[in-house]
């Protein structure tokens, strides 16, 4: 049904696309809190919030006599930061540790090889019905930095662990 103002019968064009409005009014937006992150021997639904993957590409800049121009360096994938939950059991803390010591060993002082504590993530965002919209895959994931949270006697806040994640790369399937 095409839309027509009816104040002015001869305005009848809204846009480019005759369905403007219509469209523009159709679509769901995703939900923040409609995601599910897959990390081995970390239990999905203990992981509270995670950012999504983002890229910066690098410049190289060309010098030539009084100008410069640029183009594209490497591309490097950020960190990803997550919270997690640190229930009784199981324990967020002992599973972020069993990660941890594949990359260093406290007891020994020995580290491990790459191939141990890489990990391949998934991070799957939601429709209204739990259906999959959206799937990241990360390579190469290892732990940047693993905070434990804070203990405070004036709160009732539940602990939190909080990871940052290093990734090689990530891709985005659909």
């Amino acid at each position: 049904m095409p839309l027509v103002d009816n104040v002015n019968q001869a305005l009848t064009d809204f846009g480019a696309e005759a369905d403007f409005f219509n469209k523009a009014y159709s679509w769901e937006p995703k939900k923040q809190h409609q995601f599910i992150m897959r990390i081995d021997g970390i239990p999905a639904y203990i992981i509270k919030s995670a950012g999504k993957p983002s890229v910066d590409n690098g410049e190289v800049v060309l010098d030539h006599i009084n100008v410069q121009r640029y183009v594209k360096g490497k591309s490097v994938w950020e960190s990803l930061d997550i919270t997690l939950y640190d229930p009784i059991v199981p324990s967020g803390a002992q599973a972020v540790m069993e990660w941890v010591r594949l990359h260093h060993e406290s007891a020994t002082g020995r580290d491990g090889y790459s191939s141990f504590y890489k990990k391949e993530i998934s991070l799957r965002q939601l429709s209204p019905l739990g259906e999959v919209i959206e799937e990241w895959i990360l390579h190469g994931t290892y732990i940047q930095s693993a905070k434990f949270g804070d203990l405070d006697w004036a709160t009732e806040d539940p602990v939190e662990i909080s990871l940052t994640l290093r990734f090689d790369w990530a891709f985005l399937n659909f």
